[in-house]
């Protein structure tokens, strides 16, 4: 078992700190340039694709729905544990490297969602799937390397991280309200259960319910504390931006300066918004897009970056920064300080507010991560439909493990296979990038040209190679635009 684990921290090591630490920045700032700064130039586009999100259809859900079942993987115990450790170990700075991460991120994450649009293909049910996967498969020839991240992704999205959020969720229910973690456990398999066997829809329908509930219900608690401390909040701002440049004395208890908030605000904020891990493409594949165009799901999905690192880290940083409670020297980290700093501002109700969010947001985690690992499951089996049961049954078994067990070991070897699939999803994605650029200069092209976007692959025989040729038709994009 030493072996086992020293193999594994040793892989991930090497992943983290060297291959996706450089390697998800880099082809963060690759995309940026290449698809010229999209996310800041065309940032309107975001919401304009959103707000005429069609409903979802017989082939696939609506682009509101994919956006909230990502959004429900994304926001997680990272947003309020995760900032918290960050700020503990590279200080207010990091914060400011959480936001780089996530700008240049959104560009990433607008290129493999529009790649997993374009390949995507109907099952046996007639729903879209798609993904990194598939991609690999029909863009790249290489069902080796799609079969590998499909295993790698079971593995860390469809097992693991299902016992590492419930294990958060069993930790807070017991802080707070003094719940026996194999309550929470049967609770959490029961709840969890309900959504997961009604697959990829009914995930989606929770997700489009949930999501924007626990999301506006958060921010609305921060923007509550930014308005109490309205004198502080340029401060705090002035500090995050101050540490991250060395313009002011590091925090004491924070060693490292600068390199210590350069890199745990980039790590923190690659785990956080997951651009580049090749996660949300899988629900974004299943999406019936409004324009008709592989284009438009890739900003919907850069929208998701902006909102879980912009908006909702940047909401549990401030509450932490404006508590006056925050001193890294303490050793309260994680969780519990971000609880400690509730409570600062709001009394007992900020322990108990801090649990019911980590409830929602891990809880949705939950069962949004199970998706994507059903969408790679359906990718393997090639149709021995038993493999989702396995699938759904060792994921709710994890549930109740996690909440009453320590995971910290077999969370690693999750890291490791994240690590990889991330890996293999770069290279990927930077080999199909004039796939990317064509499709967006396509989409741009037309909108410049007061067209509503249509995509129609006949006419781009260059990208034609691997792609249904009759989901991407002009007539099922008419008869789209007529439906709705």
């Amino acid at each position: 078992m030493d072996i086992i684990n020293s193999i594994v921290n040793y892989t991930n090591s090497i992943l983290w700190n060297y291959v996706l630490l450089y390697g998800l920045l880099a082809v963060g700032v690759f995309f940026t340039i290449q698809l010229g700064f999209i996310q800041f130039r065309h940032f309107g586009q975001f919401f304009s694709v959103l707000r005429k999100s069609r409903h979802e259809d017989k082939n696939g859900i609506s682009s509101f729905q994919a956006l909230c079942t990502s959004l429900a993987s994304r926001v997680g115990t990272g947003n309020i544990a995760g900032v918290a450790v960050a700020l503990t170990l590279g200080g207010p700075g990091a914060i400011f490297w959480m936001w780089m991460v996530a700008l240049v991120g959104m560009a990433t994450a607008y290129a493999e969602s529009a790649l997993a649009q374009l390949y995507k293909v109907e099952d046996e049910d007639g729903q879209f799937r798609g993904g990194p996967a598939v991609y690999m498969a029909a863009g790249l020839k290489s069902p080796l390397l799609g079969h590998v991240f499909a295993v790698a992704l079971i593995f860390a999205f469809g097992i693991v991280f299902s016992a590492v959020q419930s294990n958060s969720i069993a930790d807070v229910m017991y802080s707070a309200f003094n719940m026996p973690e194999i309550v929470t456990g049967v609770v959490l398999i029961v709840a969890a259960g309900l959504v997961i066997f009604g697959g990829l829809r009914k995930i989606a329908h929770f997700a489009a319910v949930v999501v924007p509930f626990m999301a506006i219900a958060y921010v609305l608690v921060a923007l509550g504390i930014l308005a109490w401390n309205f004198e502080a909040v340029p401060g705090a701002l002035w500090s995050i931006v101050a540490h991250a440049f060395g313009l002011e004395e590091a925090v004491g208890g924070v060693t490292g300066g600068v390199m210590a908030a350069l890199m745990n605000g980039v790590r923190r904020g690659l785990y956080s918004n997951e651009a580049g891990m090749g996660s949300a493409p899988n629900v974004a594949a299943s999406a019936v897009p409004d324009p008709h165009h592989p284009a438009s799901q890739g900003f919907v999905q850069a929208l998701g970056v902006f909102i879980d690192t912009i908006v909702i880290c940047t909401a549990t940083a401030l509450i932490i920064l404006l508590s006056g409670i925050y001193d890294p020297t303490t050793g309260v980290t994680g969780i519990a300080l971000t609880q400690s700093a509730a409570a600062a501002h709001l009394g007992d109700f900020g322990i108990y507010f801090i649990a019911v969010a980590i409830l929602f947001f891990a809880f949705t985690s939950i069962v949004a991560n199970y998706s994507y690992a059903e969408n790679a499951m359906i990718y393997l089996e090639h149709g021995w439909r038993p493999g989702l049961t396995v699938l759904r049954i060792l994921s709710l078994a994890m549930v109740l493990w996690g909440a009453i067990q320590p995971v910290h070991t077999v969370f690693n070897a999750a890291d490791a296979a994240m690590g990889v699939m991330a890996s293999i999803n770069l290279v990927a994605i930077v080999l199909l990038a004039p796939k990317v650029s064509l499709l967006t200069k396509d989409y741009l092209r037309q909108l410049k040209e007061g067209k509503e976007p249509l995509f129609d692959v006949s006419e781009h025989p260059e990208l034609s190679e691997g792609v249904d040729a009759a989901i991407w038709s002009k007539q099922r994009g008419e008869e789209a635009q007529t439906r709705y």
